[in-house]
């Protein structure tokens, strides 16, 4: 979507009708990733790819039939497809596109959004299962279910309904019912802090088990970044937990032999460097959303990372050791200039108490910590709280 917002508010000033049509699911190998997008004017003008030259005529059709009746609809090509070979798709995979009509209702707020480098996700629903959700409304006291073709489905929401969620979790604009906006806005607030696009399915009246209506979620957050200092066991273990919470991981070390990509396939990158100058040159790209974990038992190494870290605005510090050497860091970070304030960003040693033994347990205790900080949550059993366990949820209409 990011950059065919232009060309949307060219069309807009132009007083043209388009049609937005956006990958929203990619099965097997696919030519472009969810949240590529096109735009069709009504003059059949197109802006932006959603699949790199495969599926792109077929797509203008759906989009200009939309034009035409105003609908929204999902489109599946893949050799799965009796039609994948007409419309040539020949790389093997499947992708899902989404046409919806006009101009996305929080478009302005999204331009804001962006213009302003906010972190923010957009959320529209793109598919809704007529039958059960009609059931459903049909018991509810006053219910007055309209179904339209595929347009307006239900008093609930309707295909193509679109809200923005940014990163304090506060929504712009709103899909109809509360308590769909509720769990939306919960799953977008991840959404916001992974910088993943993703597809969330809800119940009826908006329950967050179920899979009438499906919502796809476009992030516009690049993902956060872990800096892992130590190319040692427990990092390996600890980069493939990260990865899986959708972390861009780096892994940095000042022994060539240790720093391969062999020993660390899973890692986005593997830099040779000593922390401070590695630090010294990324610091500016670090943020709130992202983490620093010292995993190298040696002064030499994690006294200049800790303090290199300390200079940077990232929101997780950690460092591994037993409580004494804890101490015995502690005293010589003191010796290098750090203060007692500065001692509350660090977590050392890092993670929580789960009793992890194994490298594998211990990336576990290290992630758990950190979405414990992000989150501001002191972690204890659900089953010995009181209350939602999703917190307080604050929304923007």
């Amino acid at each position: 979507m990011r950059e065919v917002l232009e060309d949307i508010a060219r069309f807009s000033a132009e007083g043209t009708k388009i049609c937005v049509a956006r990958v929203i699911q990619v099965e097997g190998s696919g030519p472009r990733d969810p949240g590529a997008t096109m735009v069709v004017s009504e003059d059949a003008r197109v802006v932006g790819s959603v699949s790199g030259g495969c599926v792109e005529g077929a797509v203008v059709e759906e989009a200009l039939a939309s034009i035409a009746d105003g609908g929204s609809r999902l489109v599946r090509f893949g050799y799965s497809d009796d039609d994948a070979f007409a419309v040539g798709l020949t790389c093997g995979g499947i992708i899902t596109i989404f046409c919806s009509p006009g101009v996305p209702p929080t478009f302005d707020a999204l331009r804001s959004a962006l213009s302003a480098r906010e972190p923010c996700a957009l959320a529209t629903v793109i598919a809704i299962d007529e039958t059960e959700v009609t059931r459903a409304l049909e018991g509810r006291q006053g219910a007055n279910p309209c179904i339209i073709g595929n347009r307006e489905i239900h008093e609930m929401t309707r295909l193509g309904a679109t809200v923005l969620i940014g990163a304090d979790g506060r929504l712009t604009g709103t899909l109809g019912d509360e308590e769909l906006d509720e769990f939306v806005a919960r799953d977008g607030d991840g959404v916001v802090a992974s910088g993943h696009s993703v597809i969330r399915h809800y119940g009826k009246r908006g329950a967050a088990l179920g899979t009438e209506i499906s919502v796809f979620f476009e992030s516009f957050t690049p993902p956060p970044k872990m800096v892992i200092f130590g190319a040692v066991d427990f990092t390996a273990a600890l980069v493939k937990v990260a990865k899986v919470l959708g972390y861009e991981v780096t892994v940095c070390d000042a022994r060539a032999p240790f720093a391969t990509t062999a020993r660390f396939p899973d890692a986005d990158h593997v830099v040779v460097d000593w922390p401070h100058r590695y630090l010294e040159a990324l610091k500016a790209e670090l943020g709130p959303r992202d983490a620093i974990c010292v995993l190298t038992h040696d002064p030499k190494f994690d006294v200049p990372a800790i303090v290199g870290a300390l200079k940077t605005r990232v929101g997780y510090i950690g460092a591994m050791g037993s409580r004494r050497t804890h101490r015995e860091r502690r005293e010589r970070l003191t010796d290098a200039g750090v203060g007692e304030r500065a001692f509350e960003r660090i977590s050392s040693p890092i993670g929580l108490d789960l009793g992890a033994r194994t490298p594998e347990e211990t990336a576990v205790a290290i992630v758990s910590e950190i979405i414990a900080r992000q989150t501001g949550h002191d972690p204890a059993p659900l089953s010995e709280g009181n209350g939602p366990i999703h917190g307080h949820l604050v929304h923007q209409r």
